[in-house]
């Protein structure tokens, strides 16, 4: 907590104050967690860091805690919705999970427990049916205590491998047999790998002797090298699917926000293999396996584009046009040739119900994700009430705001340095300007975007009525939201999100612009209300991890349904059958 600042909620405490707590192995584990687990138990949580990250995450997650350590877990139980203070070895599980635990933690526990067997099956009870377990271990077998070893050494530390607090000690092997015998299905592991080039010049060194021993130099070689292992294990061998995903070159956070962060997420997701591929080279993955190959955007105009679909149709994939846009309006796609990216394909995704329905003209099988904020953004603004900056950064806006600049203008002549701008790509605004108090960025890659956005205050976002703006979705909202920045947005697209006076303010003309902006600048404390609230609301609605589990019921439902939608795109596109008539 700030000096000077009220109590914050779990979501607004600084996650790069949290991440630069949180280690290698633990940023590893955070990655792993399924986004949408609606329990989480951390069995030893220390002082609540790795669960607290998490709650950027899913904001709805009831996050528990087992410390023996009574400081630490009065620390955790700041950061978490409960913990308990007991001694592992001994504890029963402390909390009522009616529905079991999504997913059990134990991070560099279980070497420190007098019987670590013992505890590991006594909480895997508590386990949800399609729960996992994730559990980080040293490595007894690194290279480097082989090497203490053999120069007589084996003196304890305060940290490491060789930490005093640890009782027991694992190989990979012996880890993986401590979950089997708890009832558990191993799934995989990874390892953390530092000093690579030491271990293999130890390895080497060491050659002659493995030899004389009979011991495979190789597989040594690959057991000595990691410090750790992270294990993922389950109730059950989960199913596995496929999902691999093109994406443009990243403008704005289009590919950001539609491909790369759900491909991430849907990752931690047990059985779910994620990848990205460029469209022309497939990965060889299993034939028998399900399969989705989701296409970001593509521009597909003409017979000759439907050679790629063929391709990938050929490897058993279902395929998936991912498209966020009004395609009427797209430059490239009215270039000539019928347009192929929605009937050529099994299904589409998009982000809007407004744009579904202008897709389902060429496709019926058409889903709705709405864009998803993967994790609420550390708070950086309102730092000081002597002015706020005003941010503007959307792409192709260049006939949106003209309307609403002697607005702008207006306000900034009145105010003077109480209003400033942060303009991002748009030349032309930032020119039109007529206040000394602007900076200008060109266009800014996404984590960079981000942080420009977090360090204001307010956020200009009109949309002239068109009918490719209303098939737009909220995101620049969202975005400003995530950031606790205030809004100021038309009623076109924002009047579905936005609540007029508790989570922004939207205006239907220049001088409902101009009256609103002005309130804002007078009314410091309004504008960080408006900015909290509306934090609060995506917080508790519009986080990526809320709709995990519906790509994955849909992606699924794709491959069970292939045989059916393989036949509708071919009755849609002929030329795609393996002999067309």
């Amino acid at each position: 907590m700030n000096d000077g600042e009220p109590a914050r909620s779990l979501a607004d405490r600084p996650m790069s104050a949290l991440s630069a707590q949180l280690d290698t192995l633990s940023l590893e584990l955070l990655e792993r967690i399924p986004p949408g687990a609606a329990t989480i138990l951390e069995v030893g949580c220390g002082a609540g860091i790795l669960g607290a990250a998490y709650k950027r995450l899913n904001p709805r997650a009831r996050v528990l805690g087992i410390e023996p350590d009574a400081a630490a877990a009065r620390i955790a139980a700041t950061r978490l919705n409960e913990v308990a203070v007991a001694e592992i070895d001994a504890a029963s599980l402390p909390f009522e999970c009616p529905n079991g635990i999504d997913c059990l933690i134990f991070r560099d526990v279980l070497p420190r427990l007098r019987d670590p067997w013992a505890a590991l099956r006594k909480f895997v009870e508590s386990l949800a049916p399609d729960g996992i377990v994730l559990a980080t271990i040293p490595n007894v077998e690194h290279w480097s205590l082989t090497s203490r070893l053999l120069q007589g050494s084996w003196d304890y530390e305060d940290a490491g491998l060789l930490d005093r607090a640890h009782l027991r000690w694992f190989t990979l092997e012996s880890a993986r047999r401590a979950l089997d015998e708890a009832g558990l299905v191993f799934l995989d592991s990874v390892s953390g790998t530092f000093d690579a080039d030491l271990a293999k010049g130890f390895v080497a060194a060491l050659a002659p002797a493995l030899s004389a021993l009979g011991a495979d130099a190789q597989s040594y070689a690959r057991r000595a090298a990691p410090l750790h292992y992270m294990l993922r294990a389950s109730r059950r061998q989960p199913d596995v699917l496929y999902i691999v995903g093109t994406a443009l070159v990243p403008v704005g956070g289009v590919s950001q926000v539609r491909v790369l962060d759900p491909l991430r997420s849907l990752s931690a997701e047990p059985g779910i293999v994620t990848m990205l591929s460029n469209g022309r080279e497939l990965p060889d993955l299993d034939a028998e396996a399900p399969k989705v190959f989701i296409l970001h955007r593509p521009a597909m105009t003409g017979p000759e584009s439907l050679e790629g679909i063929r391709q990938i149709l050929a490897r058993d994939y279902v395929i998936v046009t991912e498209f966020d846009d009004h395609p009427d309006y797209i430059p490239i796609l009215q270039s000539g040739g019928e347009v192929q990216n929605f009937r050529a394909v099994h299904a589409v995704q998009t982000s809007t119900e407004a744009l579904a329905d202008v897709l389902r003209k060429d496709n019926d099988e058409v889903v709705v994700f709405p864009n998803g904020i993967r994790a609420l953004p550390d708070v950086r603004n309102f730092a000081q009430a002597s002015h706020m900056t005003a941010f503007f950064g959307g792409l192709n806006r260049e006939n949106d705001w003209p309307s609403c600049v002697n607005a702008l203008n207006a306000v900034a002549a009145k105010v003077g340095s109480r209003l400033h701008f942060a303009i991002v790509h748009d030349r032309g605004l930032f020119d039109a300007l007529e206040t000394p108090y602007k900076t200008f960025a060109p266009t800014l890659d996404y984590p960079a975007y981000m942080d420009l956005l977090s360090r204001c205050e307010l956020s200009f976002m009109p949309l002239s009525d068109t009918p490719f703006n209303r098939a737009k979705s909220d995101l620049k909202f969202l975005e400003a939201a995530a950031c606790r920045v205030a809004a100021l947005a038309s009623e076109v697209v924002y009047s579905d999100t936005i609540q007029d006076g508790r989570s922004g303010i939207l205006f239907r003309n220049p001088e409902e612009l101009e009256r609103g902006l002005l309130r804002l600048v007078a009314d410091f404390g309004l504008a960080r209300s408006l900015g909290d609230a509306a934090r609060a609301w995506v917080a508790e609605h519009r986080m990526l991890a809320y709709q995990i589990g519906q790509r994955v019921a849909w992606y699924r439902s794709l491959w069970s349904r292939r045989e059916e939608l393989t036949e509708a795109l071919i009755r849609r596109v002929p030329q795609l059958a393996e002999n067309p008539d």
